[in-house]
């Protein structure tokens, strides 16, 4: 990947704390009670609709389950984020736990510009093996028993190993269409607010970090029993 296109992702990069900034400061507190695995509050906030049914039409998100779910939930993710791998080592558990739920993968690498090479690499393989394919990549990238660092020649590394080619991969990486894809799924998501990794949007709601398995587990059920991420509250 070229000096070139590092330069414009790390521009691209720095702009997004102020596009954030007005949304961070309402997005700290709780809009419902939600507690995490850990017994600490989670941050969470009520998003504005037509910003948040924009998500759903982003190019580039990988999914996860059903097309005909009951209910949807998005993550919003960097390659180089712990608590985004700790997520990924769940995913399997959450799937098979609920079979009428989608999962919308969606890049937002705002850690690194590393992160970004790594995104880029991905979309590149969902132009040409779409959701499964992608879905694949992150796993070897974030599922279990992987660490380290994740960066472009590391995920093109991946890709290959999984079948891609490599050179075609890496051209499609440095494309305009990669490019913009990543761009509007980042700018969505710091327009949304969501400035920390993992977030997870359901419905208008808003949950910023992760909150562990069982957390999340019962924030779906809730959903699914009152169409709120806390009942009752």
């Amino acid at each position: 990947m070229s000096l070139s296109r590092r330069t414009l992702l790390a521009a691209s990069l720095a702009t997004l704390p102020t596009l954030a900034t007005k949304a961070r400061a309402q997005a700290e507190g709780q809009w419902r009670a939600v507690t995490g695995d850990n017994g600490q509050p989670i941050p969470n906030t009520r998003l504005p609709g037509e910003l948040a049914s924009e998500i759903g039409r982003l190019r580039g998100v990988t999914w996860l389950g059903p097309r005909e779910a009951s209910v949807t939930l998005y993550e919003f993710f960097d390659y180089n984020c712990p608590w985004c791998r700790a997520a990924a080592r769940d995913l399997d558990d959450l799937v098979k736990a609920n079979p009428d739920l989608r999962i919308g993968l969606v890049n937002n690498p705002i850690l690194s510009v590393q992160s970004a090479q790594a995104a880029k690499v991905a979309l590149a393989v969902q132009r040409t093996g779409g959701s499964a394919a992608t879905a694949k990549l992150y796993a070897a990238l974030l599922g279990p028993g992987t660490s380290g660092r994740n960066d472009g020649p590391r995920a093109l590394e991946a890709a290959a190993r999984l079948g891609h080619d490599r050179a075609a991969i890496e051209q499609a990486a440095d494309s305009d269409e990669v490019r913009e894809a990543l761009k509007s799924q980042m700018s969505l998501a710091a327009n949304l607010g969501l400035h920390a990794t993992p977030s997870y949007v359901v419905g208008t709601s808003a949950l910023l970090g992760y909150p562990g398995p069982k957390s999340l587990a019962r924030v779906l059920s809730n959903v699914a029993e009152c169409d709120e991420i806390a009942c009752g509250s």
